[in-house]
Parts: C-alpha cells; sequence; structure tokens
C-alpha cells in the first residue's frame, strides 16, 4: 500500500521550551520479550542492588478475566492467573515510575516535567538495567507518549478558541458542547511510525473547580520491530519527540500558547 504525504524529519529543528509546559506524564515504551529467565527473586534483589533510589518496588501478576455463558445457564465469571509479571518501581521524589515486565520496560515521568534531556537520561539509564536482566534481542514495540492538559483561564469555557481543529457540532444543530472525546490514529510515510493522538474535555474539578482542561494525548510508535541496538533505539527516539512536538505544535492556537508562555 502507497500512502500519501511528503513528511520530512528535521532533527535540527528546535521547538520553543514553554514556562509553564502542559506535560502531566511522559511515558517510554519499550516492548520485548524476556529471553533470560525471569525469576522474581533473583530480580528483585538485582533491582534493589541496582536502583536504591527507587525504594518502592511492587510485584505484580497478570491475570485475565472470562464470561462464558453455558446455554440455558447463568453467565460463569472465571478468573485465570497468568503467573507473575514483572516489579513496579517508583522513585524517592514519586516523580519517576519503572516497570520491569517480561514482555518489556516502561518508564514514565510525572508532573512536574523537567526536559527532554532528563526523561531520555533517566529513562535509558533503566532500559538498560532492563535490558541486562532481560536481554532481549528484539524490540517488538517502541513507543513515546505525552499526556498534556492545559488549564483554560476560570469560567472560560470557549475551547474551540485554543484548538486548532475543534470539534464541530452538526450543521443543522448549532448547540454547545458538553464533551467530547476525539481519536485518530495517523501514518507517518517513508517512516516505520504511527501517531496515536487523542483530544478530549477534563471538566472542572478540585482543586480549581472553574477550570476546564484540555487534554492532548499523543502517542508516536513504531510498527515494525527492529534489533536491540542503542543506537537504533536512540535515533528512533529522537524521531519520534520530533513528530510529537509537531503534532502538539499544530494542535493548538496562539491563544492557548499564551497561557503556557
Amino acid at each position: 500500500m502507497s500512502w500519501p504525504g511528503n513528511v520530512k524529519i528535521d532533527l535540527a529543528e528546535s521547538f520553543a521550551r514553554l514556562p509553564r509546559a502542559p506535560i502531566v506524564e511522559a511515558v517510554i515504551d519499550v516492548r520485548g520479550r524476556a529471553e533470560a529467565p525471569w525469576e522474581e527473586s533473583e530480580i528483585k534483589a538485582q533491582l534493589k542492588v541496582e536502583l536504591p533510589d527507587y525504594p518502592e518496588v511492587i510485584s505484580h501478576r497478570e491475570f485475565r478475566h472470562e464470561v462464558k455463558i453455558p446455554p440455558g445457564q447463568e453467565p460463569q465469571q472465571m478468573l485465570q492467573d497468568l503467573g507473575w509479571k514483572g516489579f513496579r518501581l517508583q522513585s524517592t521524589d514519586k516523580l519517576h515510575i519503572a516497570q520491569f515486565n517480561r514482555d518489556g520496560f516502561v518508564f514514565s515521568r510525572l508532573h512536574p516535567y523537567e526536559s527532554w534531556e532528563q526523561l531520555i537520561g533517566e529513562g535509558m539509564r533503566l532500559w538498560r538495567i532492563h535490558q541486562a536482566i532481560a536481554r532481549p534481542s528484539e524490540v517488538q514495540r517502541l513507543g513515546l507518549r505525552f499526556i498534556n492538559r492545559i488549564l483554560l483561564p476560570p469560567k472560560d469555557m470557549d475551547f474551540e478558541a485554543y484548538l486548532v481543529a475543534p470539534p464541530k457540532p452538526p450543521s443543522s444543530l448549532d448547540l454547545p458542547f458538553l464533551g467530547f472525546f476525539h481519536n485518530e490514529t495517523l501514518a507517518v510515510p517513508g517512516y516505520p511510525y504511527a501517531i496515536n493522538i487523542v483530544r478530549t474535555i477534563q471538566h472542572p474539578q478540585p482543586p480549581e473547580p472553574d477550570r476546564l482542561g484540555l487534554i492532548l494525548d499523543h502517542d508516536v510508535f513504531t510498527m515494525e520491530p527492529f534489533t536491540v541496538q542503542q543506537e537504533i533505539l536512540d535515533r528512533r527516539l529522537a524521531e519520534m519527540r520530533w513528530l510529537k512536538n509537531k503534532v502538539f505544535s499544530g494542535s493548538i492556537t496562539e491563544k492557548a500558547l499564551v497561557i503556557l508562555r
């Protein structure tokens, strides 16, 4: 299949730093099956030694919930234990969460977001620990996800003024929105990436009960597997960062940027 479009990723392009960056969570997701023995007690001991700055270590298992409805009988619910999956760790300052799982590694930076350099530096430090323990030979999926929340001025419900492509009611009904949820997935012609974009509203809530939140959730991910090589991983993360920056900057208006400066 051929795709229209002429996207050219330019890693030399710079983007303005926003003093009030709206990022509530940034996530690096590296999926690759562990090829080394995945033993709970041994891995926990290794993580305790390698990551004393992540003192909260929670073990978690994987379950599958099924509902069967035999003819003429009541529904039967079944919970299947799929076994131990891995560990969830949280840093001392509660700003970083890392998941070391049998099928991959996930690193999250919570609000307040500091910088790309800090995110990628800490994320790759932990990834190398996971790589040494799990020894995957292939990355099935690499994801870079940024969840943004832009708080509008008090009692300002005109979210259409802040989005480049706001939702529209049916042409025959000029009605105000109480809410919306838009989800698009875009291809990136010429590159092994796709982008999932979610836009929605977060209704006012404490401690700011008069402020509407615009949620822009951008997930850039790979479409094909690749061998585990740090230079490939670094290059793809850099390109994916460029894509998420272009999506974000192309999704909001100048009025929204004023709030973030």
